[in-house]
């Protein structure tokens, strides 16, 4: 079996807050990464989970299922999902598969933080 290309590490911003820095790729590979990320980032108190897609090289259809799994469990939770560093390319994906309708995209961290701040 295919070994996953991608390397993701969690920040928390505050109690409500992380990210979670991504590297590689998101395939369907990727999901028990992503899991464990999700896990860690996933204190008690946290309300909102940022993705940071600055270090994404290759999204396909798998990846999109994984963030589509991801965002149902979150919404269970009562927790938001948000984003940034998508590129111009991944914005149109997000916008093709609406996923951008219920994940907030912001261009920086700044602003998806603010965005996270507001939402908690």
């Amino acid at each position: 079996m295919s070994q996953p290309n991608v390397v993701m590490s969690v920040r928390h911003v505050d109690a409500k807050i992380s990210i979670i820095d991504i590297q590689g790729d998101i395939t369907a590979l990727a999901e028990n990464a992503l899991m464990e990320a999700i896990s860690q980032a996933n204190m008690p108190s946290v309300r909102a989970i940022i993705l940071n897609f600055g270090g994404l090289e290759f999204m396909n259809s798998g990846g999109i299922g994984l963030l589509v799994t991801l965002l149902i469990r979150m919404n269970r939770q009562k927790q938001h999902l948000l984003a940034y560093g998508l590129s111009e390319h991944y914005k149109h994906i997000f916008e093709l598969t609406r996923l951008n309708e219920v994940i907030g995209v912001y261009d920086t961290e700044v602003g998806a933080v603010a965005a996270a701040a507001r939402l908690t």
